[in-house]
This record gives C-alpha cells, sequence and structure tokens, in this order.
C-alpha cells in the first residue's frame, strides 16, 4: 500500500513523498534507510488502494513453504531470504523481505527480524520461529506451520464454499424481485388504473407502488440505492457485527457449533505452540485471541488455574473450554506427557465434526432459502394476475 512520508533530508529540508510498504512501520524504515528522519506517516488513499488491498498482504503461507524448501536444499538462512527476495515482484513484500535479510546481516536472530514487521507476521508466527531456535529445528517447525495453516485454511474454505451457493440464491432473488417491481409491476399498473377501485387491496397497495415508480423513477431508485448502501454500512459497523455475532451464540444450534469450531482452531493452535518447544501457560496466552471474547475471559481464568499447579483437563473443564471428547483425550495427554500431539487430535475430530454439521445444515437451508424466494417471487406474480382471473371469473 502506498504511504505519504513528511521526513528531514539529510541537507535538512523538509521534503514530503510517497513510497510503496506493507505497513506503517516498514514504511518508517524504508524512508530512514533512505537517509530521512520521519516526522508523520499517513496512509494514502487513492481507489486502486481498495483493489489492491488484498493482493498487497504479506504471503506467510507462500514465504513459509519457499523458505523451508531452500532450507532443505542446503541454502543459508540469510541467503535462502534474500533469494526469495530477488524473486519477489510485489516491492513492498520484496522491501519486507530485504529488510528481514538486513536485520539478520547485523547479527540479530529471525525472530528479532520478524518482530519488526507485526502488520506481516503474526504474533503467532513470531513466538512459533522464537521457540525454533533455541532448539534449531527452524526446518521442522515450519514444516509444522505450514501443515496447522492448511488445515485451518481447509475448513476456512469449506465454510465459504458452502456460503457462495445461498449468497447467489439471495442475490438472484433479490435481482428478479426488483425487476418485477421496476419494470414490471408499473406496465400492469397502467392496465388497472381504471380499474382501481375494483382490485383487492394488495393488488391496489401494488398499483400505487406502480404510480410512484412511473412518477418518480429517479427518487425510488435514489431511495432504493440508499437502502442499499445504508444496509452495506451498518452490516460493517462493529457494533452491528458484534450484536449479531452475539445473538448468533445464543441461538441453540449455531451458538454451540460456533464455539466448537473455535475451540478447534485453539486446540490446534495449541498443538502447534507445544510441539515448537513453548511452555503450556504461553502457548495457551497466545491461542487467547483466537477465540470469542466471552471465552477468552474463561481461558484467562484456565491459564491462572494451570499456572498454579492445577491439571490442564480439570482447569478447562471448569471454565467450560472443552467436550466430552476433548476432556478425555486432554486427560490421556497429561498422562502420557503428548498435550500437542492430543491437542491435534482433539482439533481433528472436532473439523471432522463441524464439516458434518456444515453440510447437514446446507442441504436443509438451501431447499428452505429457495422455497422461501419463490413464494416472494410467487406473491408478486400472483398479485398482478390477480384481477385478470377476477375478470375471468366475471365473464363466466
Amino acid at each position: 500500500m502506498r504511504f505519504e512520508i513528511k521526513g528531514i533530508k539529510p541537507d535538512g529540508h523538509v521534503d514530503t513523498f510517497g513510497l510503496t510498504a506493507l505497513d506503517e512501520s516498514g514504511a518508517r524504515t524504508e524512508a530512514a534507510g533512505l537517509g530521512y528522519a520521519v516526522l508523520s506517516v499517513s496512509r494514502r488513499a487513492d481507489f486502486s488502494s481498495l483493489w489492491k488491498r488484498r493482493g498487497e498482504r504479506f504471503p506467510v503461507l507462500l514465504f513459509s513453504q519457499e523458505l523451508l524448501v531452500l532450507l532443505n536444499a542446503g541454502l543459508p538462512l540469510v541467503v535462502a531470504i534474500e533469494t526469495l527476495a530477488e524473486k519477489e515482484r510485489s516491492p513492498g513484500v520484496r522491501g519486507t523481505l530485504e529488510r528481514i535479510a538486513e536485520t539478520m546481516r547485523q547479527g540479530r536472530t529471525l525472530s528479532a527480524a520478524l518482530q519488526q514487521h507485526p502488520g506481516a507476521f503474526s504474533s503467532l508466527y513470531v513466538a512459533t520461529v522464537q521457540a525454533s531456535e533455541r532448539t534449531s529445528d527452524l526446518g521442522p517447525t515450519l514444516a509444522r506451520y505450514i501443515a496447522y495453516q492448511n488445515q485451518v485454511d481447509a475448513i476456512r474454505k469449506r465454510l465459504i464454499n458452502a456460503s457462495i451457493y445461498p449468497a447467489l440464491l439471495i442475490a438472484a432473488g433479490t435481482l428478479v424481485s426488483l425487476f418485477l417491481l421496476l419494470y414490471v409491476v408499473p406496465r400492469f399498473g397502467k392496465i388497472y388504473e381504471d380499474r382501481g377501485t375494483d382490485l383487492p387491496l394488495m393488488s391496489q397497495l401494488m398499483l400505487y407502488w406502480a404510480k410512484a415508480v412511473e412518477g418518480h423513477a429517479l427518487v425510488v431508485s435514489g431511495l432504493l440505492a440508499a437502502l442499499l448502501v445504508g444496509i452495506a454500512y451498518v452490516v460493517r459497523l462493529p457494533g452491528v457485527r458484534a450484536a449479531v455475532e452475539q445473538m448468533l451464540w445464543r441461538a441453540p444450534a449455531i451458538g454451540e457449533h460456533m464455539k466448537v469450531y473455535q475451540l478447534a482452531r485453539f486446540y490446534r493452535t495449541i498443538g502447534m505452540l507445544l510441539r515448537g518447544g513453548l511452555p503450556l501457560v504461553s502457548a495457551l496466552e497466545m491461542g487467547a485471541n483466537l477465540l470469542h471474547p466471552v471465552l477468552r475471559a474463561r481461558l484467562a481464568r484456565a491459564s491462572t488455574a494451570v499456572s498454579e499447579g492445577r491439571p490442564v483437563s480439570q482447569s478447562m473443564e471448569e471454565n467450560d473450554l472443552t467436550t466430552p471428547v476433548a476432556l478425555r483425550l486432554l486427560a490421556v495427554g497429561e498422562q502420557s506427557g503428548n498435550m500437542g500431539e492430543m491437542m491435534d487430535r482433539i482439533a481433528l475430530f472436532h473439523d471432522e465434526e463441524i464439516s458434518r454439521w456444515v453440510d447437514w445444515f446446507t442441504r436443509l437451508f438451501e431447499p428452505l432459502l429457495m422455497a422461501f424466494i419463490g413464494i416472494v417471487i410467487g406473491g408478486i406474480v400472483i398479485l398482478m394476475y390477480m384481477p385478470i382471473f377476477e375478470l375471468a371469473g366475471s365473464l363466466k
């Protein structure tokens, strides 16, 4: 993304210029590398940034995969990162990789270099790399992270794919309804104008709508456009999204499966961190951001109990952070001393459960949605043709 930098040049003059970077810290570092004393950094808003925002995100998974391949081929770590920077076409990503390599050439660790770019690398990723540096097993750690991210992405893609068809149905139904209300109904309204008093109530209401559209087309179109924009704006408000999320959490079946989904992702993350060498309490603190605020408060209490020496399974159960299967597997992990593997198995079991539920819900929801859209469109059509049916009945 583009940033506007205001800084003092080496000759003492104040200058304002633009540059491309992944985040604000990267922009500051790049400007400092050019010899400027940075006074302020502001993001430059333009239309192109709206389209490129997703593309400018640092590809952490791809970076990990390519770095693992180069390390397995025998390249030193700094050389491998420099190689990735040379082949990169995106200026922002290339600049980040070059700064990481430069930091490491100064004698600092990879985790310290990654920590300087919080917009590109999450604290979870930095902690994973930092744990691997203690045991000198960066390669296996990257492999574990790649497997972890692929599993998380797989369940996320499954949820997204399940929502595509209902979204298309809603869009198609909305477009057909608007076409009928804005184009077809006004044409029928002209036919029924002379019989306005003989029409059924709902047909009269549609006739009034037809007259409004016919006489004030621009106003009606503007109001509909404003309504759609307003709905899109309101949906994106954090307060509204939080309220909808709270409503879904209270729903009997949906809320329980949302909780299971979050716990599965949480347990998979903790398992990866434990296998990477992080202490249990530190791993629990790292995974807290993956949970809903309600579950996060429970996790804080569970972490306190674990740090006081209480069993993990008991602490999680008392704070409602387990399922019957998770509780049994946590107890087995405590007895065998292999908590990381057990948490991976908990996540795998619940991922399969979530997948089955998504399939079932999709098969139930799609026919119901199609029936609802059919009722709405069919109701509009019936109201348009009802006077014709009445006229045909009177002729008999």
